[in-house]
């Protein structure tokens, strides 16, 4: 057989219909075809699942075990599969300490170069700190106050792991009576074992002195002894002062600030030699935020000012006290307190009040100093007397900027070290191409050129990889837990590039997420460079461009779920175009397309206005969302997008609708709010995370049918309630697999088995409850049909037959009612929450907000998707939507465009208006991609409508 191609034989993983398919090697092939239609089935399930699995099973027994263990999918064959590495959307790291520099492994590289060719420069006065020599440090113990009772200290051992059993050895063998192990100080001779997997610091009291002039002689020599014994480094332990650091190497002449080891671990924020010792590295620290505790400053101290103590009869009793022997007026709004009376309220008194107040035990008498409301919820988050408490004051704290390190999350030793004039954590908070160009302008002296030459080319060629596929206004101090789907993974693309792997295949799911037209050019040519060097690309993709820049296309369908599963065409582009079976098809040759509305909505009059944005790189911008209208906000990548939406009108909605505690990003005011009555935020987050919930029970039209069962006369007869027929509670329910249908069965040395229950069958029931039947069907065999068939079935019933038919609507009819919710993608689940929010009685004044709806969803879907958002929009809501597709934003009312680069270059409003106008705007990035788009579709739609 030819080694050129991939022969798939009988795949049946999922929803694939026994399929049989040859995919070309060495070639850029995309996986398209309708969401739900079984792309993720063969790509991900199937071809990276089994080459995983292969690669595995080559390896030792003993490296095995450490792998665990892994399913062989349901194919009956594959022949010519390469080693294969998954490239999907999954989020890079939940870890505070990841960012994009840990995660590229540039931050190794950066550090590596600060601690060879860095110049340490003093913090206080500017001064180039330069190695310390013996005499220079003889004169600065010499210039301590005179009578001053020191000990000088070589550190031997700092930090490390171990019983150190050696160096105590030494230390005797030497002739040293004295060592300090961990801040305590023993006697040599003394018996003590240290923890083997602890960390420990051990210093030698080499000598013991009372500084006068007669012991210059004396310092001298115990200085050189403990240099010689610690490598060049000793600490002076000043009794009843400071500890003072000496090295060899690095320290202020002036002030004597030292730097310590010039060493790599030195930078690293995760490491206690580097990072801040306040904020631990982290770069934040949680602290009681005023903003929470006083939400509305307009109140007075009467009306409930203060959110912690609002609720509460005792600290309002204290309150009141404290107010009327410290003389702070009550009444007065608590913005127009004085600084002064302000401050007791936070922070405390010190001047002692007279208590009387009724607290849980009876009455309580004291004479005390008032404890302010923040120092208070400090308190009670700190050590609180219940998990509860801990949780409720948890809501008036926030993450603050660490005020020591500013947010650079390094010592101040690690940030006094300059390369070219710059810290390593002001290169980290450069955007990617301004680090490029400064790391292309290093100018360093001959010798350090020599040994920075290896590291440079490192760090130049992962920045250039993370330019090359888009992500260019990223900074190398981001965190990880940031970076959206799509960013994550084009991060691991561009790891993958700079591996420079051959012989691979790599399967890739939509890595076009969140990126702008303008950006896809780049990201297209990375993956063609991938498949130049020799590897097999298997894309999974709805991208139009994407799939015309493709060497062979295969499109899934013909429809979703159990409709699915079929390989219905399979080729070039242009064959595809061709194909009339094929629907990816039609919509590359325009003979489907997402139609253009001719006329605009022009909203109710009403907006919501955000004044002065500052959040991130937002540029103080002034922005209006006029209500009543479908909102699209565009832009290219890391323009401020989401900041604005997510992170400040979201949130800033959240807090004055529902008194929502999370704190919005920086800006001045918000007008016009209360023109709606509701936010509701539809995202791609699973509708259940366990696989008792379901289609049925999210959308609660389980319940009417429950209700419907009980109702039957043969319920009646046996006295069932509603309750009988619910699979999470005792008494329907099969016991022996406690409703869940299915046993796990644990496998020595083999993965675990999940097998149908014995005793129910699979049907999650007693048989005693499936003995009541509707329309001659129990109700396991009712959650069992798809959702369309159910929508049939139960067409007399109004109630349950409006809230199925809702589901059908936005396309998920080919669900099963029953479905377990934890294997709805992401698109799925987000149109699961539509279909619930259409099912409810419209006021007409709901704002939704969805962050890029189109993930995951083929043209025909994205028209679907549209025609729901427009029903919604046409009951008088507000609908927003964060997008790149130009399918969505060419049917928006108001289109807000940010720009016009992303970074440090973003943060603008480009232009504003309906699409035909931002279209006009050429300084839009996003109009002059959607200007021959709405000119073709605008002409299609009018042509379709004669």
């Amino acid at each position: 057989m030819a080694n050129d191609k991939i022969v798939i034989r009988g795949a049946r993983e999922h929803n694939l219909k026994d399929i049989n398919l040859t995919i070309p090697k060495d070639k850029l092939v995309v996986i398209t075809g309708l969401s739900g239609s079984g792309k993720s089935s063969l790509a991900f399930d199937t071809l990276y699942a089994e080459g995983r699995r292969r690669y595995v099973q080559s390896l030792s027994s003993y490296a095995r075990q450490f792998l665990g263990q892994m399913d062989k999918p349901d194919v009956d064959s594959i022949d010519g599969l390469n080693p294969a590495i998954s490239i999907d959307q999954k989020t890079t790291s939940h870890n505070p300490r990841s960012t994009v520099g840990t995660v590229t492994e540039i931050n190794d590289y950066l550090r590596l170069l600060w601690a060879r060719v860095g110049h340490p420069v003093c913090p206080n006065d500017g001064t180039l700190i330069e190695r310390q020599s013996v005499d220079q440090m003889v004169d600065r113990i010499m210039a301590l106050p005179e009578r001053s009772k020191i000990q000088l200290l070589a550190p031997v051992v700092r930090a490390k792991r171990g019983e150190h059993k050696e160096v105590f050895k030494r230390v005797q063998r030497a002739g040293y009576v004295r060592v300090i192990v961990d801040g305590e100080m023993h006697e040599i001779g003394e018996e003590f074992a240290l923890e083997k997997n602890k960390r420990h610091s051990i210093d030698i009291v080499v000598d013991r002195l009372i500084v006068k002039p007669s012991i210059k002689s004396r310092l001298f020599d115990s200085v050189e002894a403990a240099l010689r014994l610690s490598d060049g480094y000793m600490n002076v332990d000043v009794i009843s002062g400071k500890m003072l650091n000496f090295s060899e190497y690095y320290a202020c002449p002036k002030c004597g600030f030292t730097v310590g080891e010039m060493e790599p671990r030195l930078f690293s924020f995760n490491a206690p030699f580097g990072a801040c010792p306040d904020c631990d590295g982290l770069g934040m620290k949680l602290a009681v935020d005023e903003d929470l505790v006083v939400p509305d400053k307009s109140k007075t101290l009467a009306e409930g000012a203060l959110a912690p103590w609002k609720n509460s009869n005792y600290y309002t009793e204290m309150l009141e006290q404290a107010c009327a022997a410290l003389k702070i007026p009550m009444d007065k709004p608590f913005s127009k307190l004085t600084k002064r009376q302000k401050d007791i309220i936070l922070h405390g008194s010190t001047k002692k009040v007279k208590f009387h107040v009724t607290g849980d035990f009876g009455v309580n008498d004291t004479t005390q100093p008032f404890e302010g409301v923040m120092d208070n919820v400090e308190r009670r988050y700190r050590r609180p007397m219940s998990k509860f408490m801990r949780d409720v004051m948890g809501k008036y704290m926030t993450e603050l900027t660490c005020s020591t390190c500013h947010g650079k999350r390094l010592n101040e030793k690690a940030l006094a070290v300059k390369v070219m004039g710059k810290g390593i954590a002001e290169a980290s908070d450069l955007s990617i191409n301004k680090a490029l160009n400064f790391f292309k302008g290093v100018k360093l002296s001959e010798q350090e050129t020599m040994i920075a030459k290896p590291i440079l080319k490192e760090v130049r060629d992962r920045l250039s990889f993370l330019d090359s596929v888009g992500l260019d206004y990223l900074t190398l101090s981001r965190s990880a837990n940031t970076l959206s789907g799509g960013e994550a993974q084009r991060i691991r693309l561009a790891t993958q590039i700079g591996s420079n792997l051959s012989g691979v295949m790599y399967v890739l799911d939509e890595p076009s997420i969140g990126l702008h037209q303008r950006d896809n050019d780049r990201l297209i040519a990375s993956l063609k460079r991938m498949r130049d060097l020799g590897n097999s690309l298997i894309v999974v993709e709805h991208d139009d461009e994407t799939m015309r820049q493709a060497d062979y296309l295969v499109d899934m369908g013909p429809g979703a779920g159990v409709y699915g599963g079929k390989v219905m065409a399979q080729g070039t582009p242009k064959e595809i175009e061709e194909n009339p079976k094929s629907l990816t098809g039609q919509y590359l040759s325009g003979k489907k397309f997402v139609p253009v509305p001719l006329t605009r909505r022009k909203g109710n009059g009403k907006k919501i206005t955000i004044t002065g944005a500052q959040e991130n790189n937002l540029k103080n911008i002034d922005v209006d969302f006029p209500l009543g209208k479908f909102i699209v906000v565009s832009g290219v990548s890391g323009s401020g997008k989401s900041t604005l939406v997510n992170m400040i009108l979201k949130r800033a909605l959240a807090q004055k609708l529902n008194n929502n505690s999370t704190k919005p990003g920086k800006y001045k005011s918000i007008r016009g709010y209360k023109n709606i009555e509701k936010i509701i935020d539809i995202d791609q987050s699973p509708i259940g995370r366990t696989p008792r919930s379901n289609p049925a029970t999210y959308t609660s039209v389980f319940d009417d049918i429950r209700t419907l069962f009980a109702q039957t006369n043969e319920a009646k007869m046996r006295g069932y309630t509603k309750a009988r027929f619910s699979f999470n509670v005792k008494g329907g329910r099969c016991e022996a697999c406690h409703g869940d249908g299915i046993i796990k069965i644990e496998m020595n040395f083999l993965p675990d088995v999940y097998v149908p229950c014995e005793v129910c069958h699979g049907t999650r029931y007693n048989s005693e409850t499936l003995e009541v039947t509707y329309r001659e069907k129990n109700i396991a065999q009712v959650l069992d049909m798809t959702i369309n068939e159910a929508c049939k079935f139960f067409e007399n019933i109004p109630k349950i037959e409006r809230k199925l038919q809702t589901i059908v609507d936005v396309g998920l009819g080919y669900v099963k009612l029953g479905q377990s919710a934890t294997t709805l993608s992401g698109g799925e689940a987000q149109r699961m929450k539509l279909a619930a929010e259409l099912q409810k009685l419209s006021t007409g004044k709901n704002f939704y907000i969805l962050d890029e709806p189109t993930t995951g969803l083929h043209t025909d879907d994205i028209k679907r998707l549209l025609e729901v958002l427009q029903r919604l929009v046409d009951e008088g809501n507000t609908v927003l939507i964060i997008e790149h597709n130009l399918d969505v934003i060419k049917n928006a009312d108001w289109l807000i465009d940010l720009g016009p680069e992303g970074g440090e270059g973003g943060g603008n409003i480009v232009a504003t208006g309906t699409p035909e106008e931002v279209a006009q705007v050429k300084e839009s990035y996003t109009g002059q991609y959607l200007k021959p788009v709405l000119e073709r579709d605008t002409k299609l739609t009018k042509e379709a409508k004669d």
